[in-house]
């Protein structure tokens, strides 16, 4: 990594739960190194509530959240391109502006978690935890790494850390 901010996108198919809680921890953790955006190749068109509640209860803003689509990105230049549903990571993706790294840190929809409160809440809050595990592994990667490194850190940051 470098001193310019790296720029991160962070899709899901709905952009409403996992990439949202990732965009969120990317900018909070990374505390000005990163910029992270997040889409979905179908947005929901609204963040879902829990979502919204976890990081507030985890003291972060969320004021600037918003369901989105990756066409509003098309022409961004980025660094790096994460998927986090594995719908999105099967889909065609735009081809992005700057040659970014991807990587898939796939994860379970906890929009589609069932049962009690307590259960769905602790759908939410396991990804948020395995999000942030992932998180603080990839900002602690030493800076100046090729793209070839970096893909290779982020791609083993996602099938070890779960």
């Amino acid at each position: 990594m470098e001193d310019t901010p790296l720029k991160i996108l962070i899709l899901c198919t709905g952009n409403s739960c996992r990439s949202i809680i990732a965009e969120a921890l990317f900018n909070y953790l990374g505390q000005g190194r990163v910029i992270a955006l997040s889409a979905g190749s179908k947005p929901t068109g609204q963040v879902h509530p829990r979502s919204l509640a976890l990081l507030k209860s985890k003291g972060m803003s969320t004021a600037h959240l918003r369901s989105k689509s990756w066409d509003e990105f098309v022409l961004t230049p980025l660094d790096i391109v994460i998927t986090v549903c594995d719908s999105a990571a099967g889909e065609a993706c735009p081809v992005f502006t700057g040659a970014p790294v991807k990587a898939h840190w796939g994860l379970p929809d906890p929009a589609h978690a069932r049962g009690t409160e307590a259960e769905i809440n602790a759908a939410f809050e396991s990804v948020y935890k395995t999000l942030e595990a992932r998180i603080k592994a990839f900002l602690k990667l030493p800076t100046g790494l090729d793209k070839k490194e970096l893909s290779d850190q982020l791609r083993t940051i996602g099938e070890t850390i779960v």
